[in-house]
């Protein structure tokens, strides 16, 4: 195998996925290590029992959205060592590292965009060429750079070259940290658009999502940034007294650890009020609202942390 260092990539699929090592890839992933990833055929065909693996034998890191800009350290044969910059990690400053097949990568400048960055702000949407043809879906939250607009689309720069995009399926900013802020407490009607969605380990898109990935990409969608694993999550944002529920607010994560809440951080959901909680729970299971009384997770309890604004404040 040859080695070279690289730099900047772009992800090249609707939905790449992030692996431990190349080692990590089963046969039976074939269709998620593609380009044209295949997303739904990959995930209708693995069992719960190939699902759990996933997680208990640490073959998936995180994924990556269409467009999401990396930095490759190394390309070794079919594999690239990436980090993933806007997803922040404690296993590295610049972002989250992980391995990604070269094929579902594409070499990429640093992302300028003089008129803008647009969101996808539904659960998928439909890309277009400039001829009107469709070309592919891309998922929840993918950001692109916009560079010409039209009278129902927006003209966004792909890793594919040009393409159009509906403009009631988008919100628009100056750059990608620059989308309107809202109050955490609209990350939780976002993610009711995914009740009964199933748990994906490392999901980050409405093809699945694991829990930090879920309230990641909630408060993505809000304007925010948050570390991508629940273990960081529960250590960054404002503190909220863990005890005092009245303080609880919609939109505040709430953390769980094992050991009735004394050891490792295992799980994060959101505060949806009335002592209820929103979360995508683990595999098997599918992203809903729980009552907390009187549950397994109300003696895990370990940390309540408040993330972006409140209801009426400024923004």
């Amino acid at each position: 195998m040859t080695e070279m260092t690289v730099n900047m990539y772009a992800c090249a699929v609707s939905v790449a996925t992030v692996w431990t090592s190349p080692e990590s890839v089963r046969e039976l992933d074939a269709e998620g290590v593609s380009n044209p990833v295949q997303l739904n055929k990959w995930l209708e065909k693995l069992v719960y029992e190939q699902r759990l693996d996933l997680c208990n034998a640490n073959r998936v890191q995180t994924q990556l959205l269409y467009g999401e800009p990396v930095i490759v350290d190394e390309i070794v044969g079919e594999w690239a060592k990436i980090i993933a910059v806007w997803q922040p990690s404690q296993k590295d400053p610049r972002g989250y590292p992980g391995w990604v097949p070269v094929a579902q990568l594409k070499k990429a400048e640093p992302l300028e965009a003089a008129g803008g960055f647009i969101r996808i702000a539904v659960p998928k949407a439909q890309l277009w060429s400039l001829d009107g043809l469709p070309e592919r879906i891309v998922p929840f939250n993918t950001m692109l750079p916009l560079t010409d607009e039209q009278e129902d689309h927006f003209v966004v720069d792909t890793p594919d070259g040009e393409a159009l995009v509906r403009k009631e399926d988008i919100v628009r900013a100056p750059s990608v940290h620059q989308f309107h802020k809202r109050p955490a407490s609209a990350a939780v009607d976002e993610g009711l658009a995914y009740l009964d969605l199933p748990y994906f380990w490392g999901g980050m898109s409405p093809y699945g999502y694991d829990c930090s990935g879920f309230t990641y990409n909630m408060l993505k969608a809000c304007g925010y940034f948050i570390p991508r694993d629940a273990s960081d999550q529960a250590v960054n944002g404002e503190e909220v007294p863990l005890h005092e529920r009245e303080r609880w607010e919609k939109g505040d994560l709430l953390f769980f650890a094992n050991d009735e809440g004394k050891g490792n951080v295992r799980h994060v959901g959101f505060y949806y009020g009335d002592d209820l909680l929103l979360h995508s729970p683990s595999t098997g299971y599918s992203i809903e609202v729980v009552q907390l009384a009187g549950s397994k997770l109300e003696k895990e309890l370990c940390a309540v942390r408040r993330y972006g604004t409140r209801e009426g404040a400024d923004v």
